[in-house]
């Protein structure tokens, strides 16, 4: 009997950059499918979803290479309405440069959010880190809950910056 891929649990981080495709309206949805362009301009991945399969895919680097649930695919599945959250919080993630931040921190993921929330906390005063976080991590969680299926991608990540 065939027995489906699953998802990785992705980074936390991929959540950060879900809520700024979605801040930055880089993401166009389709039907079942959406085109996220990255924070660079330069980049457009595809995902594209099967609920009847309960799976989806992407042409991400963090979906295709490392197989956890990348940031295209958490995007996809908060503007589609399929996981929960606050549309608050996208706002304080607009404008960052996830690509130039990976390759300045040597994609430390826990430098970029120490970044990303110094960055947030100068712009908004009154950001309640804890509470930001809480919020990050339930999104997360319900994305995981959803066990979805890794459907292979039929298109490798666009190449360049």
């Amino acid at each position: 009997m065939f027995k489906a891929m699953k998802w990785k649990k992705p980074p936390l981080n991929k959540v950060y950059e879900a809520l700024a495709v979605i801040a930055d309206g880089r993401i166009k949805i389709t039907g079942n499918t959406a085109q996220i362009v990255s924070s660079s301009g330069n980049k457009t991945y595809q995902v594209i979803y099967s609920p009847k399969k309960n799976a989806i895919t992407a042409n991400d680097n963090g979906s295709f290479w490392q197989g956890y649930l990348g940031y295209t695919c958490i995007a996809f599945l908060l503007k589609k309405g399929l996981v929960e959250f606050d549309h608050g919080l996208a706002k304080y993630l607009k404008g960052f440069m996830w690509k130039d931040m990976a390759g300045r921190f040597k994609h430390d993921y826990n430098q970029i959010d120490a970044f990303v929330e110094q960055e947030i906390a100068k712009k908004h005063p009154n950001f309640n880190l804890a509470e930001f976080h809480k919020q990050l991590e339930k999104i997360l969680a319900d994305a995981m809950k959803l066990d979805l299926n890794r459907l292979r991608s039929p298109k490798k990540p666009p190449a360049g910056y």
